[in-house]
């Protein structure tokens, strides 16, 4: 969706929750890879896989000039002969930690699989966030979370990635991070606490 698109899109929602929303979530993106030069991952449930989101951070990326933007896409199943790019499976969330982002886009149920991988990326120091269908366990383990509940909202998952997506290649969006709220910091101290010592595996 080029930019004229987006914005025709924003002038058809004025007025409703979405053009903020996803303004705040993809501030929430942009600093959570770009001040530090993190990795960002994007990855899916097992049904859906986000490629309209990865092609449309890699462009924004391109246009933005924040090459951080530009995501891992970890993929539920990689066929052998693929690219390289293509070619990221679930393991790879398992090296996640301090520095790392993981954007999780999911429609329906994640998924138990899912969910246990990315507690583990979160206890380990990853930055957890959410675009999903309003499934509660996710929410909870993400850090900043965007829901589209089905049949409810004036607009699907896919439109809002869109948003999203737009949003975080802005010139105007804020890259520097700001104070973090104390739910932020008390949330970050409870996975220190409840993270295994290091070099074990529960």
């Amino acid at each position: 969706m080029d930019a004229v698109r987006v914005a025709l899109l924003r002038e058809v929602l004025a007025g409703t929750q979405w053009p903020g929303a996803a303004r705040r979530f993809a501030g929430s993106l942009r600093r959570s890879v770009v001040p530090a030069g993190g990795k960002l991952l994007l990855v899916g449930t097992e049904q859906y896989e986000p490629w309209h989101m990865a092609a449309h951070l890699v462009d924004e990326a391109a246009w933005s000039g924040l090459p951080e933007l530009a995501p891992t896409l970890v993929r539920h199943r990689v066929r052998p002969g693929e690219p390289p790019h293509l070619s990221v499976g679930l393991g790879r969330l398992a090296a996640a930690g301090r520095g790392h982002t993981l954007l999780v886009v999911a429609p329906e149920q994640p998924g138990a699989g899912l969910l246990e991988r990315v507690h583990d990326a979160r206890r380990s120091g990853a930055t957890v966030l959410s675009l999903d269908g309003g499934d509660p366990d996710l929410r909870t383990l993400a850090h900043d979370a965007l829901s589209v509940a089905d049949g409810v909202a004036e607009l699907d998952l896919d439109t809002v990635q869109h948003l999203v997506s737009a949003a975080a290649g802005e010139n105007g969006l804020p890259v520097q991070r700001g104070p973090r709220r104390f739910r932020d910091r008390l949330a970050r101290l409870a996975d220190q606490l409840t993270a295994p010592p290091p070099g074990s595996r529960w």
